[in-house]
């Protein structure tokens, strides 16, 4: 397969992106992203392969703080099921993008065949966060919001632990700014009872 690296980097700083030049279908991006496992890919609505960097070490002791509250959370209530940054996700616009932490009801889950659940699941998960790096663009960040709530998430966390901040999405259009880690997030009643201490990203 032929690549064909993207000339506006400066624009996406932290990511690579590749323009193919041939089309894949779900199934054949499926199969791409299994061949090539030390990678992690998204893909744009318009077919363009994003392929998303490492985290730092401090990201990743915070990525596994937030995993390990919601799957303590989950595990408890046994609502859903919880998905870390490895999954990809096909939303109704075409896009495939892996969130660091999603959430799905049984109840949605359990609609998908087996094989959908086993590839890329063409659903939008009732919740996702996404914690940002030291080098990504809020303004990215949050485009990346926009369309997760546009494509049927319910709630979303945007979390950016450089500035001590944190963004909430619901799908009601509403936002709101956090702008201290000395507070918690909530669940809401997608999430019922579950508050997540953002001083543990401190």
């Amino acid at each position: 397969m032929t690549l064909a690296v993207s000339s506006s980097l400066a624009e996406y700083q932290n990511e690579l992106r590749l323009d193919l030049l041939i089309d894949m279908d779900d199934d054949a991006f499926f199969e791409f992203c299994q061949r090539n496992p030390e990678l992690r890919f998204e893909r744009n609505p318009d077919g363009t392969i994003i392929i998303m960097p490492l985290t730092g070490g401090k990201t990743g002791i915070r990525n596994s703080e937030l995993s390990f509250e919601v799957v303590l959370w989950n595990r408890a209530r046994r609502l859903g099921q919880v998905f870390d940054s490895s999954t990809g996700f096909r939303f109704p616009n075409g896009a495939m993008r892996s969130p660091d932490i999603a959430w799905i009801s049984n109840q949605k889950w359990d609609l998908l065949t087996a094989r959908e659940q086993e590839k890329f699941p063409p659903v939008s998960p009732e919740f996702i966060v996404e914690l940002m790096s030291a080098n990504d663009k809020l303004k990215q960040a949050q485009a990346k919001m926009t369309e997760y709530i546009e494509n049927g998430v319910l709630l979303a966390w945007l979390i950016n632990p450089k500035d001590q901040e944190a963004y909430v999405y619901r799908s009601n259009g509403s936002t709101h700014h956090i702008t201290d880690f000395d507070q918690y997030l909530s669940g809401e009643d997608i999430l019922p009872d579950f508050k997540f201490d953002l001083r543990l990203l401190k």
